[in-house]
């Protein structure tokens, strides 16, 4: 991912990026070209492995097992327009833009076809995107013969990660001014725009 200096995420921002974003599109090459899958993240305590599953009907893990896999992830994204530069009134050499956070992570396939492993892996899943509220459904709650019937519909995937590249471009190339007044402007516009807004302001 091409990223200037001033746009770089350090590791541990990305990685908190990434667990905020909470899926991305995990792409891999195949015989047939490249296939995506879009799906849940869930990182390892030492960053080193991402776990998720896929509907059993999808094709992408077929032949996956040892594969490069590249994870995609973008957290934030709008278009900026160059009528929220004041600068522009003196400086009128001023295009259009996009700002966006995102990050690229890199790694290998591992394919888990076992209903002990997948299983465990759906409830730690559920466990971790739960766990902010305040009271968590757990997958336990479901009769099991139910779930025993969803498990054997999915396959289970682990990611060793080998890299992780974040990018934070938030008109930090901007003067102080522009930068403001694009962040005020996005604040009140689409979700979308109020998103970035918001990552802007812990830029």
């Amino acid at each position: 991912m091409y990223t200037l200096p001033s746009f770089k995420l350090d590791d541990d921002d990305a990685w908190s990026m990434v667990n905020e974003a909470g899926a991305g599109f995990y792409v891999r090459p195949s015989t047939a070209g490249l296939l995506s899958v879009f799906a849940p993240i869930v990182v390892d305590e030492g960053r080193r492995t991402i776990s998720t599953h896929v509907a059993r009907a999808n094709d992408w893990w077929r032949d996956a097992d040892g594969a490069e896999v590249l994870l995609l992830v973008l957290a934030a994204s709008t278009y900026v327009s160059p009528r929220h530069y004041p600068s522009r009134l003196t400086s009128p050499g001023v295009v259009p833009t996009w700002n966006y956070v995102a990050a690229e992570i890199r790694g290998t396939v591992h394919v888990h076809d076992d209903p002990t492993w997948t299983r465990s892996q759906a409830e730690g899943q559920t466990e971790h995107f739960e766990s902010s509220a305040e009271t968590p459904w757990r997958v336990s709650d479901a009769p099991d013969e139910f779930i025993d019937r969803q498990v054997r519909a999915i396959v289970g995937i682990s990611m060793a990660v080998t890299s992780i590249e974040g990018k934070s471009k938030l008109s930090q190339n901007r003067p102080e001014v522009d930068h403001d007044e694009v962040r005020r402007a996005l604040a009140e516009g689409t979700l979308a725009e109020r998103e970035v807004a918001r990552w802007m302001g812990d830029a």
